[in-house]
């Protein structure tokens, strides 16, 4: 066997494997309760007198199957007021501060209540840059 064959031999048999065959189910964040948002910026008045931006990775945790499906059919909407809330956020906050997050993430929290009509997305909070 030459080694022409040996590598095309080895990548037919290896394929499915590198692949992923058997994991389409699977989330990539590991759990089937969380809803990951694109990022979401806003605009911010740096010290300078320069325009920045604030970006915010934010997620939803959704454990009740009933209530995940009509987040996932309202999630444009939801994106939608989370953005519009993190862009007053920006406006009122001093050029130069760091962005509050307790602040910040109860403002999400009760947007997101308001637009699924209950509780129980729980909003999530990950990096926020000011850039």
């Amino acid at each position: 066997m030459d080694r022409r064959t040996a590598i095309a031999l080895f990548a037919v048999l290896a394929a499915p494997g590198l692949l992923g065959a058997g994991k389409k189910d699977e989330k990539p964040t590991g759990s089937s309760a969380y809803i990951a948002l694109n990022t979401l910026t806003a605009t911010i008045q740096r010290t300078n007198g320069r325009r920045g931006v604030l970006t915010v990775q934010a997620g939803l945790d959704v454990p009740d199957a009933r209530l995940r499906a009509k987040v996932e059919s309202v999630l444009p909407r939801v994106r939608a007021v989370m953005v519009q809330t993190l862009q007053t956020y920006a406006t009122g906050m001093s050029p130069g501060a760091p962005p509050n997050g307790d602040l910040l993430s109860q403002a999400l929290q009760r947007e997101t209540d308001r637009i699924l009509g209950q509780k129980g997305a729980k909003v999530l909070l990950g990096t926020m840059l000011i850039n």
